[in-house]
C-alpha cells in the first residue's frame, strides 16, 4: 500500500470545493445531484466534475441518474444503477485502480459503503477484510445481516454522522485490515450514541398513519435527534412505501427489492429509487403522487 492519499468527503447535495482538493482526484460512492432539495447536476455536480478538470482520475458511483449517457465515452467514469450493484466497494477493482494511476486524493460518501469504498481504493483493490463487499451490499441495500464488525461500523457512523474525525479514523482502520483492536473498541463507543436515537425513532413511530399503500410520520415534534433510517424501517412493516417528514425534509422509502421506483414516480432525475428526500414544502405533493401510486402485487 502506497502513501495515505488526502481525504474529503461529499454528498450529492454537497461537495467539497474543487480547487480545495489536492493533486489528481477520485471519486467514490458520490452520486450526481438530483432536481430535489435545492441540488441540481447542473447546481452541483457539473461544475465540480468541471472544476477537477483533467485532475478527476476517476468517479465510480452505482446510484442512477439520466445524465450517466453524457460520459458513456469517457472512461474515468464507471456509473452504474443500484440495482446492477447493491453497494460500491465491489466496483473498486484492482483493474480499475491501476486503470486510474496515482491519485493524491480521495473523496468519498460519509457513509459505510462510501469509506469502505476508500479503504479497497487505497489497498489497490483488495478488500479490507474477506467479506468486506457484501458487508457494504447488506447495510446500503438493508437485505441481509451484516458482519458484527460491519455493524458496528455502520452504527457508529450513523451515531456520529457530522464527525469528521471518525470517517477518517475508519479509513484508516479498514485501510490497515481491520486489525486494530483498540481502535475498533472506540468505534464500539460510539456506536453507542446510536441508541438514543434510536429509542426516539421508536417513540416516533407511533405518529404513523396508514393510507394505503403509504405509511406517513410526521416527525416536526420529537425530544431530541432520531435515526431516520430506523423510522423509516418501521414504517416499511406497515405499509410498502414509508415517508417521514420534518421542517426541512420529506424523506421516502420502499424495500431495496420491492421494484418501487420512487425517483421516476416524483418526477426526480437521479437518486436511488428506492429512498429520496425533497424539501419539505412538497410534502402535500408527495402526498398525493404517492397516494395515487399503485404497488404491485
Amino acid at each position: 500500500m502506497g502513501g495515505f492519499p488526502h481525504l474529503a468527503y461529499g454528498t450529492p447535495r454537497k461537495l467539497p470545493k474543487a480547487d480545495s482538493l489536492p493533486g489528481r482526484v477520485v471519486v467514490l460512492d458520490v452520486a450526481f445531484a438530483a432536481n430535489a432539495g435545492g441540488a441540481s447536476y447542473e447546481k452541483t455536480t457539473l461544475p465540480f466534475i468541471e472544476g477537477l478538470g483533467s485532475r478527476l482520475a476517476m468517479w465510480v458511483d452505482h446510484h442512477d441518474h439520466d445524465r450517466h449517457p453524457d460520459y458513456a465515452d469517457d472512461p474515468r467514469f464507471v456509473l452504474r444503477t443500484k440495482a446492477q450493484h447493491g453497494a460500491c466497494p465491489e466496483m473498486v477493482t484492482p483493474e480499475r485502480v491501476a486503470a486510474a494511476g496515482p491519485i493524491d486524493t480521495i473523496c468519498c460518501h460519509v457513509d459505510f459503503d462510501g469509506l469502505c469504498s476508500a479503504a479497497k481504493w487505497i489497498r489497490g483493490g483488495v478488500e479490507p477484510y474477506q467479506g468486506a463487499d457484501d458487508d457494504a451490499r447488506a447495510i446500503d441495500t438493508r437485505l441481509g445481516e451484516p458482519s458484527e464488525r460491519a455493524r458496528v461500523l455502520d452504527r457508529a457512523l450513523r451515531g456520529r454522522p457530522r464527525d469528521e474525525a471518525l470517517r477518517g479514523l475508519i479509513v484508516r482502520y479498514l485501510a490497515d485490515g481491520a486489525r486494530d483492536a483498540a481502535i475498533y473498541r472506540e468505534f464500539q463507543g460510539a456506536a453507542e450514541a446510536l441508541q438514543a436515537k434510536e429509542r426516539e425513532a421508536k417513540r416516533l413511530s407511533a405518529n404513523y398513519e396508514v393510507r394505503g399503500d403509504l405509511a406517513i410520520c410526521d416527525a416536526t415534534r420529537r425530544d431530541g435527534p432520531y435515526d431516520k433510517t430506523e423510522l423509516l424501517l418501521i414504517g416499511q412493516r406497515l405499509a410498502p412505501i414509508s415517508l417521514v417528514h420534518d421542517e426541512t425534509t420529506v424523506t421516502v422509502a420502499a424495500r431495496f427489492d420491492s421494484g418501487i421506483d420512487l425517483v421516476s414516480a416524483l418526477g426526480l432525475n437521479g437518486g436511488m429509487p428506492t429512498r429520496v428526500s425533497v424539501a419539505a414544502k412538497r410534502l402535500d405533493e408527495v402526498i398525493e403522487v404517492l397516494g395515487r401510486f399503485e404497488v404491485g402485487p
